[in-house]
Formats: structure tokens, sequence, C-alpha cells
């Protein structure tokens, strides 16, 4: 099934129950208010909500309603938990080689993740505020998997039975702010602003043959103001699936309900499907030319993030923003 928020009643949304084709949508108040409320008593809701869900694509519902993707936030508004992982290391290694660094063999083993801000996500139509073009402003396409309660110390064989849904992310990057925080040994701050997800997120199940367990092997659309720059597929150079990734977040800690645990930014070997990030071009380029010649985003510029099926329909929605300058805030 698939479920989204919509921007209304509070801080949290509007759980809906979006149809497959993503056209109309069902509030469902008498089972869950929100998607983090339903995502607390899963083991109840989730058979609840398929009901609403075979109805809404098998029949009309009077309750139902066309859908504005406009008006939808991301599928969790704000989470307790969001750790974003970087399970592609195609992507790592172009990042050290293109400053003269070798990966750690420890890479293969240990995955690398960080805690980013999960206070206000910025919904999937929603603009990209940032002060300055001086910040390098990059997108970066990942996939992402909400959990149910995880405990601690949890194996990777066990992890995978806790991812409940699955979305598409633009984990927004200001590269030109990450060197001085990272030279500082303290991690990102400033340099990973909020983070927006796809208009709906969706059971494993929704997904067919395309996930395993624990990867989703589709190809992830990425364009850069209309040109497509990228379709690497989610599934392949994956080095960590999210089932280990889980199993690394949660190795001294538990993970509340809501949790989300994204794969990092989609990245293959194979040069010819393109890019997910403005970053990795760039590090392609410094390694075969000496110095980087794509720039960042500017004010203006527009990026989509998009997974089809075999079908060519899109599954979780279209993520689809224009970068935005902001002018600040004096209150």
């Amino acid at each position: 099934m698939k479920l989204g928020s919509l921007k209304e009643g509070g801080r949290d949304g509007t759980l809906v129950v979006v149809s497959r084709d993503l056209a109309r949508a069902v509030r469902v108040p008498h089972v869950a208010a929100t998607l983090q409320t339903a995502i607390e008593a899963w083991d109840a809701t989730a058979p609840e909500l398929k009901k609403v869900y075979d109805g809404l694509n098998g029949a009309h519902r009077d309750d139902a309603f066309d859908l504005n993707i406009a008006e939808m936030a991301s599928p969790l508004p704000r989470a307790y938990q969001w750790a974003d992982g970087s399970a592609y290391l195609n992507h790592v290694e172009l990042v050290r080689k293109a400053r003269g660094a070798e990966m750690p063999p420890s890479f293969l083993q240990d995955p690398l993740m960080y805690q980013g801000g999960s206070d206000a996500f910025i919904g999937p139509r929603d603009p990209i505020l940032v002060a300055s073009e001086d910040y390098g402003i990059d997108m970066e396409a990942e996939v992402a998997v909400i959990t149910d309660d995880v405990p601690m110390g949890i194996s990777a064989e066990a992890a995978g039975g806790h991812i409940k849904l699955v979305m598409l992310v633009n984990d927004v990057s200001l590269r030109g702010l990450i060197p001085g925080e990272l030279a500082k040994g303290f991690g990102f701050f400033h340099g990973k602003p909020a983070t927006a997800f796809s208009p709906v997120a969706v059971t494993p199940d929704e997904l067919g043959d395309a996930w395993d367990g624990g990867k989703l092997h589709r190809p992830l659309d990425v364009y850069l103001n209309g040109e497509q720059v990228g379709r690497a597929n989610s599934g392949v150079d994956m080095q960590f699936g999210f089932d280990e990734l889980i199993a690394h977040a949660a190795k001294t800690r538990v993970l509340g309900a809501g949790a989300i645990v994204g794969s990092g930014t989609i990245s293959n070997r194979d040069r010819s499907v393109g890019w997910s990030c403005i970053a990795e071009v760039r590090m392609i380029e410094t390694i075969e030319d000496g110095a980087p010649k794509t720039p960042f985003m500017k004010f203006g510029d527009q990026v989509r993030i998009d997974m089809r099926d075999s079908d060519a329909q899109s599954i979780f929605g279209v993520i689809d923003q224009e970068v935005v300058q902001h002018t600040g805030s004096n209150s």
C-alpha cells in the first residue's frame, strides 16, 4: 500500500492512504491520525490501512478525493530519528580518490553513517531554501526505509523484518560548508540542511520482485533543469543492504518506531548511467581533468527525482524542487 501525509492537522500532518496510481486518497482518522501514530502500532493499523487501500484501488469510495501532490508533506513531516548511510562505495571511493586518498579496507565491512536533522523535513514540492550560492548547493538522490521499533544489538538477518515502508530522498548537501565542518572532527551540521522525501512511502510488498528484503532493484531517475543526469540502479553496487544499515544503526541504541534509515547517494560503477549528485560528477572531472567543471546548483535551478515501475508508472511520486534564496528572518 501507499501512504502519505497532507499538510494539515498540525506538525505531523494528516495520514492518507493513496491509490496505486497516486491519483486519489482517503483520510483515515478511524485508523490513525498520523503516519507516526500508525507506525507505532503497525501490527494493528497495517491491516486496517490495507483494507482501505484495497477498496480505494478496487472501487469507488465516497470519502476519496483527488490528490494534489503540492499539498503533501514528506510522509513523516518530522521523525525521532534520521540516520543516513553511505552504502554505495563507488561514491565513497570517488570522494577519496579526488583528493588523492585511498579508501580504507574497513569501509568494506563497516558502514558509514551520520545522524541528520529530523525535526522539520520539507515536502516533495517545497523549495530548497539556501542563503547563499557560495554554500555549494547539491542534491543527493537516495532511497530510505521507515522502521517500527528496532531492538538494540539486532542482527542484520532480523533487522530486515523491521522495514515497514520504503521511500525516496533528496538529501540536500551544502558542499562548500562540509569540509570546514569535517575538519573540526565533529561531523556534519550546517552542511546538511532540511531533507525532502517522496510524496508517498510504500510497503515492500508493493515493490514486487524489485525488493529483495534489503535492497530495491530499480533505476532512479534524476533530472536537473529538465535534463536527465542520472539513472543509476539502486540495487547495483550497494555494499550494505538496508537490513545491514539498520543493524549498524542499532548497534548501541534502540531505534524507535518511525526511524528513517537512508542508503546514501545512489552510485553505480557504470558511468554511462550518470550521477545522483553533482559532487560525484565533479569528482570524476577532477580525477580525469584535474579540476571540476560542473557547477553546483544556483537559485532558480530545478531538481526532479523519480522511480518508475516496469510499466513506467511512478512508484513513490516525484520529488520536484526549486532552489530558492532564503533572505533570513528577524523574528
